[in-house]
């Protein structure tokens, strides 16, 4: 593999000195969920060639690398938006060095607003599918070596990934609601009358983020699994006006129930929890 993602790969492999088996991509205010791992190595995007910094206040920009449990895992802590105006390749080039790691499972997160009855803020939502309403897709162009053309999105969210996830969920008395998170551009939050006509679509949560990866990972054949942390009511169904530092703080604290039940999982399906 050559070019950026070859160049990303060789260099974060190279600092870890190991391969990973799950990717854990995490949203706005999540970060601490990388406390969690042992023997963490720190790679920042500034120091990956053709990788900017990321330019989002709670994205640190970086991946970590280490242990949860046995699992070998590299966290992505901060992404690139479509809303940034990055070329489809940048937008995609974290999820790709990933997958050129050697990850089988990537696990997303993410802050989202809540559109369904009870998707309040503070709760956790396990996502089953996905809107994207980005107006483009990472796969768009000529296409990339290792990744399909036209893959097959029938079960973007694994099956057997969600199941053991809410088997954790209860073991470690996380709520977890189960929803369709509908991605859109950005940056502007939506609109009551757009709230509206997601509802209609089918949506269950709003953001801006997550299917750029998810698709990249579908196209390598790579099995995911989603969380919305649930920051704010979306607009028009809650009180006062949006705000992201508001995000943040509550991402903050619904990180520490999101981090047990992705450190359970990770656990779970890589051994340890059996």
């Amino acid at each position: 593999m050559t070019g950026l993602v070859g160049e990303a790969r060789t260099l974060v492999r190279e600092r870890i000195g190991f391969e990973p088996s799950i990717g854990i991509v995490l949203g706005s205010g999540l970060g601490t969920v990388a406390e969690a791992v042992d023997g963490a190595v720190t790679v920042p995007f500034d120091d990956l060639p053709g990788f900017p910094a990321t330019g989002v206040q709670g994205h640190a920009g970086e991946f970590v690398a280490g242990r949860l449990g046995s699992a070998p895992v590299v966290l992505q802590s901060g992404r690139y938006h479509v809303y940034e105006g990055h070329p489809l390749r940048t937008l995609a080039a974290p999820a790709r060095t990933l997958s050129a790691l050697g990850i089988e499972i990537l696990i997303v997160t993410n802050a989202a607003g809540g559109i369904s009855e009870g998707m309040d803020p503070g709760e956790l939502m396990l996502i089953a599918d996905h809107l994207n309403l980005t107006g483009t897709s990472p796969l768009v162009g000529r296409q990339v070596e290792g990744e399909s053309r036209f893959p097959d999105m029938s079960e973007p969210y694994c099956l057997e990934l969600r199941a053991a996830a809410k088997r954790v969920a209860e073991s470690v008395g996380v709520t977890l609601r189960e929803g369709v998170y509908a991605a859109v551009h950005g940056p502007a939050y939506e609109t009551p009358a757009e709230v509206r006509m997601l509802a209609r679509l089918g949506a269950d949560a709003v953001g801006m983020s997550t299917v750029p990866e998810v698709l990249v990972a579908r196209a390598r054949g790579i099995r995911c699994l989603g969380f919305s942390a649930i920051t704010n009511r979306a607009a028009g169904l809650g009180d006062g006006a949006l705000d992201h530092e508001e995000v943040m703080a509550v991402g903050r604290l619904v990180g520490e129930r999101l981090g047990a039940v992705v450190t359970g999982v990770v656990r779970s399906v890589y051994g340890d929890g059996k």
